[in-house]
Order: structure tokens, then C-alpha cells, then sequence
């Protein structure tokens, strides 16, 4: 595997050099920046001309992750020439949430199936049920094969989101990797490190990926009041206090962030499902904790691995994460370069969601408030 990792910015222009010079020709071109960034199109154009034969895969962000930097309005572009895998890429439409399990279902089935390895999936983070994506995805790919990535991002604002596809960005979409070959290894890992606060709560009404009442009451009134003086910042400042979901006997949860709010519906719309029946908890931050589920992740990934040195690794962090972590958000990065080692090309984003198992074992879910990890080598 040989890799190029560069970024763009509007002060610096392109840092190390102009893109382009990896030889041989990479298969596959990672590009995650800010939306302003991807709407630059002289600059989109620089990156389509310097690897034409490429696929071009990305999405806008919340932060972008270059090696252990983290930085904003930037784009991140980082090509891959797999020397024994081969990569199949489909797209879908995300037209609204509730056709997000019919979209993952498409997508999957778009894939060739046939020696499958992984499947790497970037979607709209506005207008997409996570929760149904990954079902979706999982009904119609074989059961060995796992699924990681993520929602893709908007600052701090949850306006637009952006997707690539076929090296432009569009709105509404879903994009998906597939992985061939039976020399590539992949780990991934996802842990998070928020600690519970205040009674845990029944949520009696809701309907999707939209919570109405907790124990019978507006679950936007009862998040209001715990909330105090953060509540006028509501859906911002909704990340730096998720929800924790536990659902029938399970003892661990599901973390789920706010995406928007209605106020005449009294009603909030997290990136993923909050099933009638799951018991709620809020969460709030610590911040080494959050620093640990970072490294957390990243040994998990590279267990993945086997023996095998990571090549290439791809972090997925939610947007909450940054906000509360604010200059101390480069030490979770930091973390995980420990543990992955100096070899390891680090590259990645601030996110709406993250999809990953929690183990190798377990099934994929989407997470919110997590750093996902998906490692690559060869051997």
C-alpha cells in the first residue's frame, strides 16, 4: 500500500506539495473538508486532475483530521494505491428518513457481493435515520461482512451536508466502498467515554428517530429544564449533552445526539432510532475519559489486524467531541497515533454519526458521541 496525504487551506494553499505525486496511480482518494472547502470547485478541480483515474470518495465535515492535526475550513486529501485489493464504489439517494432503510438495502445490493471483505459508507448526516441505513445495509450484505463510516457534517450549524460522488459533492446522497481481496486485513473500533447523569427515564412516545415524552412528559421540556442556560443554544449545544439509550435488558447503551428541534411539536430528531419502551439517561462530558475511548478504539482497530502494522486508518469523531474537548480535541488523535505506530497514515473527520460494531463480534450500529476507527493493511 502506498499513500499521499495532503491538505488544502485558504491561507497556505496546498501543504506539502500540489497533489498528485503518488506513483503508481492510487485507486482510491479520500477527500474530507469543510462544506466551503468542497464548494470550491478550482480547488475540487485540482484533485480530479491530479488522480483521473482514481475514485473519489468523501464528504463534508465538522473538523478534518490530517495525520494528528485537526483543523476546520480545510480540505484533506489522502490517495491510496492498494497493491492487493481491488474497490468497487455505489451511490444511492437520501431523500428523507423515512426511506433510510430502503436506501441502505439499495446500496448494499449495488455492491458485488462476490469476495466481499468490508464495506466503508458515508452518508448525508441531515436527512438520514442512521439506525434504518445500517439495517438496511445489513439485510441485504452477506453476515461476515462488516460495515464502518459515517454521517457527514456541517460545522456546528446542521444546515448542508455533503456527500462526493464522482469527485462533486452533492446533497441528499449515500456513498459506499467496497473492499476486495484476500491480502487486505481491516480492524475497527468504537468506544466513547461520557459519564450518565440524572435519573434514567422512560421514553413512552416517540416515533423513528423523533422523541416526544419521556415518562409521559415533553422530552423537549424535561431536556430544557436539565439543560439551564445551555438551552438557548438548543440544537448546538444539545452535543455536549447526548442521550444514552438502553433498550429491553441490555445493561450497556446506545448514545444519541440531537440534530434538530420542534418547538410547536415539542419534539427533538436524533441521528438514530429512539425506540418507544428504552430507558433515556442523559450525559455529559469528562474529558479524560473521552481521551481514553479514543485509545480505547484504536486498540481495537489495530486488533483487528493481527499482526499486521496498520497502513492506513481511518478516525471518525463526533462533532460533540470537539466542542467539549475545544484545544484538548488534537490529544485524542494523538492517542491514537500511540497506538497505532509512526507508520500508520492518520486521516479522518468530525462527523453526525458513526457506524461501526463496538466489536469484532458484535453487529454494526450507529453510535453518536464515539471515535469510530476502521484500520487497513496488507500483508
Amino acid at each position: 500500500m502506498k499513500i499521499e496525504q495532503v491538505q488544502w487551506t485558504q491561507a497556505d494553499g496546498w501543504k506539502p506539495n500540489v497533489p498528485g505525486a503518488l506513483n503508481p496511480e492510487p485507486q482510491l482518494v479520500l477527500v474530507f473538508g469543510s462544506p466551503s472547502a468542497l464548494n470550491d470547485r478550482a480547488v475540487l478541480k485540482t484533485v480530479q486532475e491530479a488522480y483521473p483515474g482514481a475514485c473519489h470518495f468523501g464528504c463534508s465535515t465538522a473538523g478534518e483530521i490530517c495525520d494528528t492535526r485537526v483543523t476546520d475550513e480545510s480540505l484533506v486529501v489522502t490517495a491510496v494505491h492498494f497493491e492487493h485489493t481491488t474497490i468497487e464504489a455505489a451511490h444511492t439517494e437520501a431523500l428523507d428518513a423515512g426511506g433510510s432503510l430502503d436506501a441502505g438495502k439499495r446500496l448494499a445490493e449495488a455492491i458485488p457481493h462476490k469476495g466481499l471483505r468490508h464495506v466503508f459508507v458515508l452518508s448525508d448526516g441531515l436527512h438520514v435515520n442512521g439506525s434504518e441505513l445500517v439495517r438496511g445495509l445489513q439485510a441485504a450484505l452477506p453476515e461476515d461482512v462488516p460495515v464502518t463510516g459515517g454521517l457527514s457534517g456541517d460545522g456546528d450549524r446542521f444546515q448542508e451536508t455533503y456527500v462526493l460522488w464522482n469527485g462533486l459533492p452533492e446533497v441528499r446522497r449515500i456513498s459506499a466502498i467496497g473492499f476486495y481481496g484476500s491480502r487486505l486485513v481491516i480492524g475497527h473500533g468504537s468506544l466513547g467515554g461520557w459519564d450518565a447523569f440524572g435519573p434514567e427515564r422512560l421514553v413512552t412516545r416517540s416515533r423513528g428517530h423523533v422523541l416526544y415524552e419521556l415518562d409521559g412528559k415533553s422530552a423537549l421540556s424535561l431536556y430544557r429544564s436539565y439543560l439551564g442556560v445551555h438551552a438557548a443554544g438548543l440544537p448546538a449545544t444539545g452535543l455536549l449533552f447526548p442521550l444514552s439509550l438502553r433498550v429491553g435488558g441490555s445493561k450497556g447503551g446506545l448514545v444519541r445526539t440531537i440534530l434538530s428541534i420542534d418547538e410547536e411539536a415539542q419534539s427533538m430528531t436524533f441521528a438514530g432510532d429512539i425506540p418507544e419502551g428504552a430507558y433515556a439517561r442523559l450525559m455529559k462530558a469528562n474529558f479524560d475519559r473521552l481521551i481514553d475511548g479514543a485509545v480505547g478504539a484504536a486498540r481495537s482497530s489495530f486488533e483487528g489486524l493481527g499482526s499486521a502494522p496498520a497502513e492506513l486508518a481511518v478516525l471518525i469523531s463526533c462533532v460533540g467531541r470537539k466542542l467539549v474537548l475545544r484545544q484538548r480535541i488534537e490529544e485524542e488523535v494523538e492517542g491514537v497515533r500511540e497506538v497505532l505506530g509512526a507508520q500508520a497514515m492518520l486521516a479522518g473527520f468530525y462527523s453526525y454519526g458513526e457506524i461501526s460494531p463496538f466489536a469484532p463480534t458484535a453487529k454494526c450500529e450507529l453510535h453518536n458521541q464515539t471515535m469510530t476507527i476502521t484500520t487497513f493493511a496488507e500483508r
